[in-house]
């Protein structure tokens, strides 16, 4: 399962997200090819190495759903045309505070 998005170019700084096929929940690649449903774990990737992480996780469907790039900074901070939306998809929704992770 996939779906259109914009195209990354190589040099660009991305992550990989996906959602983890157990739980729904949004989760990140970090820096080891791990998983991880905090986005400050996050891995960077470029060129040749954020392929084959992308691949990784595509061959992954028993653990995630629909892999994708996700454009952040050299920090992880998430960056880019999809900024808005993947800040909703790492901090939850924007309506209801009680909801956002970390809420208690």
């Amino acid at each position: 399962m996939t779906s259109v998005r914009p195209k990354l170019k190589p040099d660009q700084p991305k992550t990989v997200t996906a959602w983890e096929t157990a739980t729904g929940k949004v989760v990140w690649m970090t820096a080891d090819g791990s998983w991880s449903d905090n986005p400050s774990q996050l891995g960077v990737f470029v060129g040749d190495e954020a392929e084959e992480k992308l691949s990784a996780a595509q061959a992954q469907e028993d653990t995630v759903t629909d892999p994708y790039f996700m454009q952040v900074s050299e920090d992880g901070t998430i960056e880019g045309r999809e900024t808005l939306r993947e800040n909703i998809r790492a901090n939850g929704p924007t309506i209801h505070p009680q909801f956002q992770r970390g809420a208690s």
